[in-house]
């Protein structure tokens, strides 16, 4: 099995049994460690932490130790950069997540034997993701770029599988999945109690 088709897999797998996974940005070691858990106990597997701040390396590193214990999966965002990921990968992140599509990020992630999952906002874009063999792609910003985006992109690239991020929450994640998003990640929408039942409900109809 190819790289590619490795990490195709892993991300179909990865993502069968939820809809919807979970940013951390910036929240510290313990908001971290709380939020993941609201994530897990509601039914999101799968939590990623944004690495961007020496504070953001201790948060992921301990989110991925309590997600072992858990048998979840943390995956270490805003990979923007080959140096991060070493950083991510000793940290104990399961993926990657970058905003935009970098070939050198891409290539340091099959170098350190990691998937990867970049950014996209253009057909440019998924096309030349597309050429290197990643068919499990990051549509960002997601609210921006709108649902008609998904509609249209999915007749050049039937084989791309997107995760939505960027202004998801309660009030739109199903309306994206129902433009053909395969996941939705939401954020701070986790910290909203009004808001969590709506997730469970959406989770609920849509587990695989």
């Amino acid at each position: 099995m190819t790289d590619p088709d490795r990490t195709a897999a892993f991300f179909d797998e990865t993502f069968a049994t939820a809809p919807l996974m979970a940013i951390l940005r910036g929240m510290g070691v313990e908001r971290s460690l709380a939020l993941a858990t609201t994530a897990w106990d509601l039914g999101i597997d799968s939590v990623e932490v944004p690495l961007q701040t020496d504070e953001d390396e201790g948060a992921l590193r301990e989110v991925c130790r309590l997600a072992v214990e858990r048998d979840r999966i943390v995956c270490a965002g805003t990979i923007i950069d080959p140096a991060q990921v070493p950083v991510a990968v000793a940290a104990g992140a399961r993926y990657l997540v970058s905003p935009g599509l970098d070939p050198a990020v891409v290539a340091a992630a099959r170098e350190h034997g990691i998937p990867i999952l970049p950014g996209v906002a253009t057909p440019s874009e998924v096309q030349q993701a597309v050429a290197f063999g990643l068919r499990w792609l990051k549509a960002f910003p997601a609210t921006w770029l709108g649902t008609g985006w998904f509609r249209h992109i999915r007749g050049p690239f039937p084989q791309a599988r997107f995760v939505a991020t960027g202004g998801l929450d309660a009030s739109n994640v199903a309306e994206f999945l129902d433009a053909g998003v395969r996941v939705a990640a939401v954020g701070s929408a986790l910290e909203d109690e009004a808001q969590l039942p709506r997730l469970a409900e959406v989770l609920a109809a849509r587990r695989g």
